[in-house]
């Protein structure tokens, strides 16, 4: 079956939905960094296995347009789902997707039937494992980006999510680095709208143990610091999450290790049965 397509209005802004196979649903939302087209490893081995992947740019993203305005990324996500006729979802997310998935189920709890929080952050948690490099690759980030150079802040997010901190440009295929950097670039180009996203409030950090379904945090270990640090958060904070760490692996880890991480994912949401 091929993939269906569909542009969700939502205020302000128009949001770009890809949806592959057929079965239970199962929501993902990409990284900052990326669009939609992330998953495109990952999704064959939910659908092979029965499953409907459920994907869409975030507004600013890919195809997904916005004007400037303020806006709810939980909302934009609640959309998505009423629009395909979907009341319940088991949700992945990776890194900003992953912080959106979490802050959308603590506010819609009854929309998630299990969360797959893969090398994300959590709302209102301060990293601590390195905050001096953290705040040198901040800064850098928001040097480039005032500059306006587009192809250097592109390769600056590849060098620093895909290959890894501190390690060799050749770790991952070519074909990764060029994806990511094809789908993090135009962000960054002069004229280029992302909106106002509101947080959530209060923040996550402080209502995880909100938080009754299934969760499971996945993790690269070459990943920053404060990414494995939000890992432990998570699965200490929750009742009943998990954690798993793939060694070898950095931040992109369903482009890097789409087996792998269907196999997590299907671990998790097998047991559960059917939903809609």
């Amino acid at each position: 079956m091929p993939s269906q397509t569909s542009a969700v209005p939502v205020p302000g802004g128009s949001l770009h939905a890809v949806v592959d196979g057929e079965g239970p649903p199962i929501l993902l939302v990409h990284a900052g960094i990326v669009d939609l087209r992330a998953w495109d490893p990952l999704v064959p081995h939910l659908v092979e296995a029965g499953y409907r992947a459920v994907r869409y740019d975030i507004r600013g993203f890919g195809r997904s347009t916005t004007a400037d305005v303020e806006f709810s990324q939980r909302a934009d996500l609640r959309v998505v789902l009423d629009a395909l006729g979907i009341d319940q979802a088991a949700f992945v997310g990776n890194s900003l997707g992953a912080m959106i998935g979490l802050d959308t189920i603590l506010e819609s709890p009854d929309r998630a039937i299990s969360f797959v929080w893969v090398a994300g952050g959590i709302g209102g948690y301060e990293d601590t494992t390195a905050p001096e490099r953290l705040e040198v690759l901040e800064r850098r980030a928001a040097a480039l980006a005032e500059a306006g150079d587009a192809d250097a802040l592109a390769d600056f997010h590849v060098a620093t999510w895909v290959d890894g901190l501190d390690q060799a440009p050749t770790r991952v295929p070519a074909w990764i680095r060029d994806s990511v950097r094809e789908m993090d670039r135009p962000r960054h180009l002069p004229g280029r709208v992302h909106g106002r996203p509101m947080p959530l409030e209060p923040p996550a950090n402080e209502r995880l143990g909100e938080i009754r379904i299934p969760v499971l945090a996945v993790v690269g270990a070459l990943d920053i610091g404060g990414t494995l640090d939000a890992a432990v958060r998570l699965e200490a904070a929750v009742e009943g999450a998990t954690r798993v760490v793939i060694p070898g692996v950095a931040h992109m880890v369903g482009m890097e290790v789409p087996e792998h991480l269907a196999r997590l994912i299907l671990e998790l949401v097998r047991p559960l049965g059917t939903w809609e």
